[in-house]
C-alpha cells in the first residue's frame, strides 16, 4: 500500500525510516514556547499558531508519490512512521506528520468518518479517568481543549470506536507515540484535513505501509 510543498515528488524512503526510528519527543516546559508563533482566529476562537520553523521538515504537510489499491480519498495512517496520507489521483497523496498511540494503546484496522466537529468538546473515556482521575469530566471546545480545532470521529459498523483524528495543544508530540490511541495532528493540519474528508471517508490504520508504496519527497 498509503502549507502544501510541491517540490518534486521523487526520492527515497529514508525520511520515513528515520521517522520510525525516532523515539518519543519530549519538550521541557521552558522550551515549549518556541513551538508557537503568534495567534490565529478560527470560528470565533483564537489559538496559538504552530511555529513550523522549529518543526522537522519531515512532519510538514507535503505532496508525495504513493502507490495504493485504496480508493481515492481514503485516509491511511502509518503508525510506525507517524504519517497520515490522503490518497489523491495519479499515484500521489497528501502526507501529514502525526502523533499516534503509546505502546499498548495503538489500534489497527478499518473505520470511517461518521461524525465531524469544529472546536469539539471533550469527555475523557472511563478507562482514561481510571488512569488519570484528576482529569476534568468535561471540557468545552476551545484553544485549551486537547482535541484542538477539529475532530473526525471514527466509527466501525455504525459503532463509535472511541478513536478520533484530531488536533493537539502539544505540537512537540507530532512524530511521537504520545496518545491513548487517537491520531494527533498540528492544528493547521487537522483544519486542512477536515475540509478534505466528508462524512463517510474511509480510514485505514496500519502498523506500517510497505516500503514500495511511497517515494518520499522530503528535503532537509
Amino acid at each position: 500500500m498509503g502549507e502544501i510543498s510541491r517540490r518534486g515528488v521523487i526520492g527515497g524512503i529514508a525520511a520515513a525510516v528515520l521517522a520510525g526510528a525516532a523515539g518519543p519527543v519530549q519538550a521541557a516546559p521552558r522550551d515549549r514556547a518556541r513551538y508557537f508563533a503568534g495567534m490565529a482566529s478560527d470560528h470565533g476562537q483564537n489559538y496559538r499558531r504552530t511555529n513550523f520553523n522549529v518543526i522537522d521538515p519531515r512532519w510538514r504537510r507535503q505532496l508525495v508519490q504513493y502507490y495504493s489499491d485504496e480508493p481515492q480519498g481514503t485516509v491511511v495512517v502509518d503508525t510506525r512512521h507517524h504519517f497520515l496520507y490522503v490518497i489523491f489521483e495519479n499515484r500521489t497523496a497528501l502526507r501529514y506528520g502525526v502523533g499516534v498511540g503509546k505502546e499498548g494503546f495503538q489500534w489497527f484496522g478499518r473505520a470511517q468518518v461518521d461524525r465531524k466537529a469544529i472546536w469539539p468538546s471533550w469527555s475523557p473515556p472511563a478507562d482514561m479517568l481510571k488512569r488519570r482521575p484528576n482529569l476534568p469530566r468535561y471540557m468545552a471546545g476551545g484553544p485549551d481543549n486537547p482535541l484542538g480545532p477539529r475532530a473526525l470521529y471514527l466509527y466501525r459498523d455504525g459503532q463509535d470506536t472511541g478513536y478520533r483524528l484530531h488536533g493537539t495543544t502539544e505540537p512537540w508530540s507530532i512524530g511521537a507515540d504520545a496518545s491513548s490511541g487517537c491520531i494527533r495532528m498540528f492544528p493547521e493540519d487537522v483544519i486542512d484535513l477536515y475540509q478534505r474528508c466528508p462524512q463517510g471517508t474511509r480510514v485505514l490504520v496500519l502498523r506500517h505501509i510497505a516500503a514500495r508504496a511511497v517515494a518520499d519527497n522530503n528535503s532537509r
